[in-house]
């Protein structure tokens, strides 16, 4: 599907230079000479590189069509996560580099968003909001005001995040997937 360029938005699969692109950044810029155009930071999904590109409000490029599917975290190896699709019961799965930082939320039995072009698996999308465990943390210093101050903290999958004061070792806590920032203590 062709889109114009001032359409491009963070999150889309665009298809640009024989490749396929996810659009990371978009600014939209009205230089004082010229016609305004929209200015596109991608990330290629096959060779993992980025690019900075400039599209006219009258250039078109191809919208990726992308399937969604909901699948199931079984269990991962060492160079693969496996996912299995509930209502056919198959079996896809995905490298780790493809996953990245957020292969570790993956649980048993987590149920994920897998995107496919042209019927291979290309990104994956956690639920916005996982519980966790914390596995250590710094003692809170007296006198620090709880708005302000926020202490590191290890969770039990290895992620560092900052969480307020009141959180200690063991609690358990709603982490932002997308962020990875504390939400709130359970």
């Amino acid at each position: 599907m062709k889109i114009l360029g001032n359409e491009i938005k963070p999150g889309m699969l665009i298809e640009h230079k024989d490749d396929l692109w996810e659009v990371l950044k978009t600014q939209h810029v009205k230089p004082g000479k010229g016609g305004a155009f929209n200015q596109v930071e991608m990330k290629s999904i096959n060779k993992n590189t980025k690019l900075n590109e400039r599209f006219r409000s009258s250039d078109s490029v191809e919208k990726a069509s992308v399937e969604e599917s909901k699948f199931t975290y079984l269990y991962a190896d060492e160079n693969e996560y496996y996912f299995m699709d509930g209502k056919t019961f198959e079996q896809t799965n995905l490298k780790k580099n493809i996953v990245g930082e957020k292969g570790k939320f993956l649980k048993e039995n987590l149920e994920v968003n897998i995107s496919f072009y042209n019927e291979r698996p290309i990104s994956i999308e956690l639920p916005n909001q996982i519980n966790c465990k914390i596995d250590s943390t710094d003692v809170a210093l007296k006198g620090q005001t709880v708005s302000s101050s926020y202490k590191p903290a290890i969770l039990d999958n290895g992620i560092k995040i900052q969480v307020p004061p009141f959180v200690e070792s063991g609690d358990e806590i709603i982490v932002d997937t997308r962020s990875i920032e504390y939400v709130k203590k359970v």
